[in-house]
């Protein structure tokens, strides 16, 4: 395997390690604002926001707009 393909493997396992702790998170405390959400997992923001992406893409969490902030649920 390139060097390319290493990386894109490795980026991929970290997003989906990231989306299963946004889902244990979630399962635990129920909804939470995004801003809590990003906070309560360590990882750099942009994982968290592609762990998201890959949730919302699989139909797994509602996103509601609240105001100002957005809410993450599972669905």
């Amino acid at each position: 395997m390139g060097a390319t393909n290493a990386t894109t493997v490795s980026c991929i396992e970290s997003i989906g390690h990231t989306a299963g702790e946004v889902w244990r998170i979630l399962s635990a405390n129920g909804p939470m604002p995004l801003a809590k959400l990003v906070k309560a997992i360590d990882a750099p923001r942009d994982l968290v926001m592609q762990a998201i992406g890959w949730l919302a893409r699989e139909d797994k969490i509602n996103i509601e707009e609240e105001g100002r902030s957005r809410m993450i649920s599972l669905r």
